[in-house]
């Protein structure tokens, strides 16, 4: 069979990620730390950045911006779909207040992860142990809970099984002790061991009467445990002492100083947005290096120092552009929310609405990802106080009364509040707050009013049940 070659015209879609485009994704989904960064990166990086000054002689000097788009091939319209340039600009945001520490701005605290397995480091020099300890803190749970069999950690590197046992046993005594425990039971038994309380009545409640402590049955533990009452509730005393969820100290849940990236302000009976853009520079092109283009070729400087310049050039409007269709994003999701959630800010959370990208991205003509990139990691100021943008897309519960949602956070509120308003004697179950909400219209299985409530934190009704006096 004879090989030839020859020419052939064939047509093809093809989807190009554009230097531009990418720059525009990467751009949008930083936070106000990250972008500030990004900024000046740029301007050590690229001459023909300058950070525009305030002052009256330095706006002179600076020559008018040409009228052309000496860049047309930067297309914006691909991914910012019909952005208009109606945005509000910059906010006259007066904030007076002293900002956050260098440190509270930067640092990040030491997760639970992190802080086992610099103790791991230090506990043994055996590779295989190592690799054990690091496969048991992989899988464990924010509350510091092992969510792996023995035998799935012993299949993930075939390890010898009293290798993981014992590897298992080193982790648990970690700070903090009775993390990698298997279930509550566990946790709390590792936790008296280690206080010195081994075969004391307090682990005999942990190990078998844990259900009579949950529902404060303490004549019965008296009973069976042939104790007087003040000793049984000495030894709870010790058990209340306990952490039942070890891993949720190295949690992220330590303050953090929070810059919102949009400030909803009422004005008459109107919402503005406004942008903040404090603390980030004002970019612009350098004079000098514009004017070291537009002599062109009459100028003296050689080809390869100009071709260098128009580089540059070409890359700082790209970021100016770049920012600039950023903060119209921005502005445009921001202005879609208020106007979704406009019941919320005059009302309170129990007027939130159910929300999802979906609807936001279809009233503003984008994708839902763009949405999504949006409101990562970017934070709105409004008298009701300040919000993750994420705070106000949630899920919905059906209405029994003219078929519209609630929002699923508004429906935990009424239940945070139909339970701080029960009778402590008489605590509502389950299926009385389920019969309380389709009173007032809701639709709701009693399971999800389960979910809800744990997801609160709320006992459940045996556990929130007031001792008799």
């Amino acid at each position: 069979m004879a090989l030839e070659q020859k020419l052939s015209v064939r047509m093809s879609q093809k989807l190009i990620m554009t230097q531009s485009l990418q720059q525009a994704i990467k751009l949008l989904q930083m936070s106000r730390l990250e972008l500030a960064d990004e900024i000046q990166l740029e301007l050590v990086e690229n001459p023909v950045l300058e950070e525009a000054q305030a002052s009256a002689e330095r706006a002179e000097e600076q020559p008018e911006q040409p009228r052309d788009d000496p860049f047309p091939e930067i297309d914006y319209e691909s991914y910012f779909q019909d952005v208009d340039g109606g945005y509000v600009p910059r906010a006259p945001v007066d904030r007076s207040e002293d900002l956050p520490s260098f440190e509270n701005v930067l640092t990040r605290p030491q997760n639970l992860a992190d802080h086992l397995t610099w103790q791991l480091g230090l506990s043994t020099s055996s590779e295989t142990r190592a690799a054990v300890g690091r496969a048991i803190i992989g899988n464990l749970d924010e509350d510091g809970y092992l969510r792996a069999s023995i035998e799935e950690i012993r299949r993930m590197g075939d390890f010898p099984l009293e290798e993981v046992e014992a590897t298992l046993r080193m982790v648990q005594r970690f700070d903090p002790v009775g993390v990698a425990s298997r279930d509550l039971v566990e946790c709390l038994t590792i936790q008296l061991h280690h206080l010195g309380q081994a075969g004391t009545a307090a682990e005999t409640i942990v190990r078998h009467h844990l259900d009579k402590l949950q529902n404060r049955k303490f004549r019965d533990l008296a009973e069976v445990l042939g104790l007087d009452v003040e000793d049984v509730m000495a030894e709870i005393e010790i058990i209340r002492h306990l952490d039942p969820r070890p891993g949720r100290r190295y949690g992220d849940t330590s303050s953090r100083y929070v810059v919102p990236d949009v400030y909803v302000v009422k004005v008459d009976d109107e919402y503005q947005i406004l942008l903040n853009e404090e603390g980030l520079p004002k970019l612009r092109i350098s004079p000098l290096y514009r004017r070291m283009i537009e002599r062109g070729s009459s100028s003296s400087t050689p080809a390869d120092a100009r071709e260098y310049v128009r580089g540059k050039l070409r890359s700082a409007f790209r970021l100016i552009k770049s920012l600039e269709e950023r903060q119209r994003t921005i502005y445009k999701v921001a202005r879609s929310i208020v106007s979704f959630q406009r019941d919320f800010l005059d009302h309170g959370i129990e007027r939130l609405k159910p929300l999802i990208l979906k609807d936001v991205a279809e009233e503003i003509g984008m994708h839902e990802s763009t949405v999504s990139r949006v409101v990562n990691n970017k934070y709105m100021h409004t008298h009701r106080g300040l919000f993750e943008m994420r705070f106000f897309f949630h899920s919905g519960i059906a209405s029994v009364e003219g078929g519209e949602s609630v929002s699923s956070l508004t429906v935990k509120e009424r239940i945070r509040k139909i339970v701080g308003g029960e009778d402590a004697r008489r605590p509502l179950s389950d299926a009385a707050i389920v019969d309380v909400l389709r009173a007032e219209g809701l639709q709701i299985a009693r399971r999800t009013v389960a979910k809800y409530r744990e997801e609160l934190r709320i006992p459940a009704s045996s556990a929130r049940k007031s001792a008799p006096r």
